[in-house]
């Protein structure tokens, strides 16, 4: 990690400062309050997006693995929706947010915190390795990817929060290989977010896609659907 950016434990959690620029504001995972406490209780339920590209409406709480967790946004999303999430994360500093962000979750006395974010369990792995050493038996029904979107000069919320992932994060040079492996080892669907106009990743074209205003996202066959 860049030496401007240094973790910091404050009194009420573990958060991400740009020592270059403290004005910005820090970088920290909240699933208690917040836009994940507003997106849980207006976001929608299944009528979102993301959850009919999982298949939520074929399937009822599926296993996904979030194989780029980056701040679990999605998952706890996904979670809140009945899903067992897998998280995967493999930037170190990011992992230690997202941990902290889970126990802090887990210590509300919101009982229904308590159970969505006990359908979540993160893992500090490489989604590459993990998914190739994946036992055939522990397979999971959807594979859900989000590479890093490319750098944008936007809003200040969103260059604040892409500023961070790219310095201290950086690319994601193998997402291509990453959908490769995701096909192979999810039973259903992999669900790759895209930004609205990009190219398809892997120039790889999906069974289907569906796209709202800003994001989309590209649905591809698993194994047993294929089959």
């Amino acid at each position: 990690m860049p030496e401007r950016y240094q973790l910091v434990q404050t009194p009420a959690r573990l958060e991400l400062h740009d020592t270059q620029d403290p004005k910005i504001g820090a970088v920290y995972v909240d699933f208690v309050e917040g836009k994940a406490q507003h997106r849980r209780l207006f976001g929608g339920g299944k009528g979102q997006d993301i959850a009919k590209a999982i298949g939520l409406h074929k399937r009822k709480n599926p296993h996904v693995i979030d194989a780029t967790a980056g701040l679990g946004r999605e998952s706890f999303v996904l979670a809140t929706l009945g899903c067992t999430v897998t998280l995967l994360e493999r930037s170190p500093t990011v992992h230690a947010l997202l941990a902290d962000g889970l126990t802090r979750a887990r210590a509300s006395d919101d009982s229904e915190i308590n159970a969505i974010v006990g359908r979540m369990t993160l893992h500090h792995s490489d989604a590459y390795t993990w998914l190739q050493n994946l036992p055939t038996d522990a397979l999971p029904d959807v594979i859900y990817l989000d590479p890093m979107f490319p750098e944008r000069q936007k809003t200040a919320l969103v260059q604040k929060e892409m500023r961070f992932f790219h310095e201290v994060v950086g690319e994601d040079p193998d997402s291509d290989r990453l959908l490769d492996i995701a096909c192979q080892r999810a039973k259903y669907r992999v669900v790759v977010k895209r930004p609205r106009h990009a190219p398809e990743l892997a120039g790889c074209k999906p069974a289907f896609v569906i796209a709202g205003k800003a994001v989309r996202y590209d649905v591809y066959l698993g194994k047993a659907t294929a089959q």
